[in-house]
């Protein structure tokens, strides 16, 4: 898993300039899930979700900081009841209590800016030195300002030492450690999610001229079809005023991230293959959440469901247990993982997981639908109460009204490949995307009289959504 990383950072899912051929090498021995979704466009709820199986309705962690409810039935359990050794190396961000952290044999926590408390590690010591470790971080806690609302670096530590690197060089030294062991890990890469850093070596991928950026249409926020959520949030993290080479320059660095996090997956695959481990393993790729990197003019992200938010790359991989070279195009969800895992593995899943597993790697029929949701019922955050914040809005006011629009509405999603429709009872307007005509989401048409059919047809989806979970 990777953190905040969209589904277009890869050619993959149709990026013209970010290769990824060890993601690539994977599809080519897997299957590559073409149209997956997040059921929360943010980390914690996302991770939480995911574990459990669960949309976020049900498990109750709608917010960033609502970790795994104590006693939720999730996937650790059942691979620590099954024999599996367990264990997380990188990110955390789900996992809290106690007796859900006894559950992990290994446990080798990093985070965006480091050693998340300084905590001791459990099953295997760091490969790499502590003092190691805090150096090739050091930026990350210090991070230059190019634009109010952003910064981005280059630097030059050595790889190993950064958490993509750190994270691969532990995992092949894991699986060195256990080849002969039944194990389930979790390889949780922290990045491209901010701070946005990369090697030297790797920003030099990305010339200015090589970016192409997505297109923008100059009234998206202006000429009333935009819900005022999504209005806010532009005026927060939009970048027409900022020097487009400081714009070029930040989606440089994050896919120079992906690149990196890419060759470390290929040193991981190399390891697999090097310990006799590619016939009995199965590898899932995947990231929690997207970003929006340019699209609809901003960065980062928050709580929309633009494609570049919610959807994410997946890839299932056993070469000789599964298809390979194979694409499915139907609707996928991440909640829909763990279910899958656990029919390879023959274990029962669980009723209280709401997902199914993925079809074309098993024999589970595809689905035309799928679903995101975000908020926890608080009050709207208004153009009005954005204004009482001080001027002009940057990265702090963010992180000040944060908390407020991580709570907000009781927004839900339904997606098709050829629809999204995104409800709202406590916001001013609904949104409908014809995904076929305007794949990059940049004309809301649900108060179009030629569309009342199809939005009565996606609030009917949402509804038997709400009532089936």
């Amino acid at each position: 898993m990777v953190d905040q990383m969209k589904a277009t950072a890869s050619h993959l899912y149709g990026n013209t300039f970010c290769e990824t051929p060890s993601l690539g090498r994977l599809a080519d021995e897997g299957v590559l899930f073409q149209h997956a979704v997040t059921p929360h466009p943010l980390c914690m709820p996302a991770r939480v979700s995911f574990w459990t199986s669960q949309f976020p309705h049900s498990h109750g962690g709608r917010r960033n900081q609502t970790p795994m409810p104590l006693g939720a039935v999730h996937a650790f359990q059942l691979w620590k009841d099954a024999g599996y050794h367990t264990g997380l190396i990188g990110k955390n961000h789900c996992f809290e209590h106690a007796q859900d952290l006894e559950l992990f044999d290994t446990w080798c926590q990093i985070s965006h800016g480091g050693r998340t408390r300084g905590e001791s590690t459990k099953g295997m010591e760091w490969f790499r030195s502590l003092d190691d470790i805090d150096r090739g971080h050091s930026v990350r806690r210090n991070m230059p300002k190019q634009s109010p609302r952003f910064g981005y670096a280059a630097s030059d530590f050595p790889l190993e030492d950064y958490s993509t690197g750190l994270v691969a060089g532990q995992t092949i030294r894991f699986l060195e450690e256990h080849r002969d062991d039944p194990f389930a890990l979790w390889v949780s890469f922290p990045d491209p999610h901010e701070p946005w850093e990369a090697p030297q070596q790797y920003t030099d991928l990305f010339p200015a001229e090589r970016i192409e950026l997505p297109p923008w249409r100059e009234d998206e926020f202006t000429d009333g079809t935009a819900p005022e959520r999504n209005r806010v949030l532009y005026e927060i993290l939009g970048v027409r005023e900022d020097a487009e080479e400081d714009v070029l320059g930040v989606i440089r660095t994050y896919h120079a991230m992906v690149r990196f996090i890419d060759d470390a997956i290929g040193q991981i695959l190399d390891a697999v293959e090097r310990c006799g481990l590619r016939d009995n393993t199965v590898i899932v790729f995947c990231s929690d959440h997207g970003d929006f990197m340019g699209e609809h003019a901003m960065t980062c992200k928050g709580g929309v469901f633009y494609d570049c938010l919610t959807r994410v790359p997946l890839i299932v991989s056993c070469p000789d247990r599964l298809p390979v070279g194979a694409i499915d195009s139907s609707m996928a969800n991440l909640i829909d993982i763990v279910p899958t895992l656990l029919t390879l593995q023959g274990i029962d899943a669980p009723a209280s997981m709401h997902g199914q597993p993925l079809p074309t790697v098993t024999d589970a029929s595809p689905r035309d639908a799928t679903f995101s949701e975000y908020g926890a019922g608080g009050p709207p955050f208004t153009m009005a109460d954005l204004q009482k914040f001080e001027q002009p809005y940057d990265r702090r006011t963010l992180i000040q009204s944060l908390f407020w629009r991580e709570a907000e509405g009781r927004r839900k999603m339904v997606r098709t490949t050829d629809w999204k429709y995104v409800h709202d009872p406590m916001g001013d307007r609904d949104e409908l995307y014809d995904l076929v005509s305007d794949p990059w989401e940049l004309t809301n048409v649900a108060g179009d009289s030629s569309h009342v059919s199809q939005v009565a047809q996606m609030r009917l989806r949402l509804a038997d959504w709400s009532i089936e979970t």
